[in-house]
């Protein structure tokens, strides 16, 4: 479907401040069209002398009668008459059009859209008459809200000139509606209003009374009145209660008439949002925990490894505390970010940190470095992407720099796509066995990284040989014979 800013430029001279007096009027027509029960369009006269339809809003308070959509539609004859009736004397007309998919002929008002001094489109509410019981004062009351309404449309006065407040989570007409005198006096009040009063403890009969004389909160009210906006305000009416409300001013003359207060009964959603915030609040609690947890175990396990003689021994103990150590860390970002995604890049920092300290000595100088950004990633992909980068760095570390040797460098880069991760890890070391077989190796750092990554991350990893261009992507350089070593893993970031 074409939209309004493209109609218009394609078919009218409008500027841009009409185009945006039009885009504030479809931003609030669906409030119109549930206070009158039917469908609303807006036509524009194009440069060719046709009536054009830019825009079209069904009510959600009673059956459209359009299940077509007429968007990017010229009118007919019988539109046109009254179309352009309302458009030359500047007045709300009203009259019988035929419909091409209706058998019956439908009921056309046409509203004048005035911006400024000039008529620049006609807004239209259509429906079929049909026979039946009378309106009742409900509907009453809201057509001849929507009438005082219209009559703003052909001043110019509605939309208003500036959005007091955003509307797209405003109540709507069906959540409750007040009526108001120019006083601020109740004049009507919609069953689902009255329910709301009720609510909050207001039994008196609110008819002819202010709302402030019922002890209900009319800061809104009397903001609206005063500003000639629209004002949206939540608030505790009484305890464990919330309301949404907002107050519209009506205006004749550039004077306050009356007014509009939709009512809306929060109180559920509010639980709801106090309960996430609450869960959310109690995760991170629990993240916070296991992290101190996981550091008390890795501090017992290093004194215990003090009294170790057995050198393997004491080595199977220092790897099982790096392991502890990168879960920890993980853990430490989950409690300080809420939601279930984490920031990647926060948790390889320390980790880097972490390997420069226990992976590198005056014998093996290696640096590490990061590249690119991981973005946010899952949470439950973070502790065992984080061991796996972790075995990797230690893999890069112990097979492609020997004690003694000259050291050398090892990057990390990240890229995520928003549906993959892929992290690559590239070092400038002695370089792969020809021999070698990510599949076959029986160590045990790449049989975990194996295991995690076909079974919790269902990524896709592999190891090779560094190629020049590997190496230069990363900023590094192949040194003598030693070719370096490229490892790429690829892990789905949704499930």
């Amino acid at each position: 479907m074409a939209s309004l800013a493209g109609l218009v430029r394609d078919h009218t001279t409008l500027d841009r401040e009409q185009v945006s007096h039009l885009n504030r009027l479809t931003s609030e027509w669906g409030l119109l069209a549930d206070f009158c029960f039917a469908d609303l369009l807006l036509y524009l006269p194009t440069t060719d002398d046709r009536w054009l339809i830019v825009g079209q809003v069904r009510p959600a308070t009673a059956q459209t009668v359009y299940h077509t959509d007429w968007v990017g539609s010229f009118a007919n004859a019988s539109e046109t008459s009254v179309l352009s009736s309302a458009f030359a004397s500047g007045e709300i007309t009203e009259g019988d059009v035929f419909v091409e998919d209706l058998p019956d002929t439908a009921r056309m008002l046409a509203i004048p859209v005035r911006w400024g001094s000039a008529t620049i489109a006609v807004l239209t509410r259509e429906w079929v008459e049909r026979t039946g019981r009378p309106p009742g004062e409900l509907e009453r009351t809201y057509v001849s809200i929507f009438d005082r309404f219209a009559n703003m449309i052909t001043e110019g006065s509605f939309p208003y000139p500036a959005r007091g407040a955003d509307s797209t989570a405003a109540p709507r007409v069906g959540d409750g509606v007040v009526s108001l005198d120019a006083d601020g006096r109740v004049r009507y009040l919609s069953p689902n209003a009255n329910s709301a009063l009720h609510r909050v403890g207001i039994h008196a009969n609110a008819v002819g009374m202010r709302l402030a004389e019922l002890g209900f909160h009319d800061d809104m009210v009397r903001t609206s009145y005063e500003n000639q906006v629209p004002v949206v305000e939540e608030f505790e009416q009484a305890a464990d209660v919330a309301l949404l409300c907002r107050c519209m001013p009506i205006l004749s003359g550039g004077e306050v008439v009356g007014g509009v207060l939709l009512v809306r009964d929060v109180t559920d959603l509010r639980k709801r949002d106090r309960l996430l915030l609450s869960k959310d609040a109690t995760i991170r609690e629990i993240h916070h925990r296991v992290k101190n947890n996981l550091q008390t175990i890795s501090s017992l396990l290093r004194l215990q490894a003090r009294r170790l003689q057995n050198p393997e021994a004491k080595a199977a103990v220092s790897e099982s505390v790096r392991r502890i150590r990168t879960i920890a860390l993980v853990h430490e970002s989950l409690s300080r970010e809420p939601g279930d995604d984490v920031t990647f890049i926060e948790i390889v920092r320390p980790l880097l940190r972490l390997a420069e300290e226990s992976l590198q000595s005056p014998d093996r100088p290696v640096q590490f470095s990061l590249a690119g950004d991981g973005g946010r990633i899952p949470a439950r992909v973070a502790t065992p992407l984080s061991v796996v980068l972790t075995e990797l760095m230690q893999n890069a570390v112990d097979h492609g720099f020997p004690e003694g040797g000259r050291g050398g460098r090892v990057v990390v880069s990240l890229a995520n796509d928003g549906e993959h991760l892929r992290v690559t890890v590239v070092d400038d070391g002695q370089g792969l066995d020809p021999a070698f077989s990510l599949e076959s190796a029986t160590g045990l750092g790449l049989s975990i990284v194996r295991t995690l990554v076909t079974t919790e991350l269902n990524g896709q990893i592999s190891m090779r040989p560094a190629r020049p261009d590997d190496l230069q992507a990363v900023g590094l350089q192949a040194s003598g014979g030693e070719t370096g070593t490229v490892v790429e893993l690829t892990t789905p970031l949704k499930e």
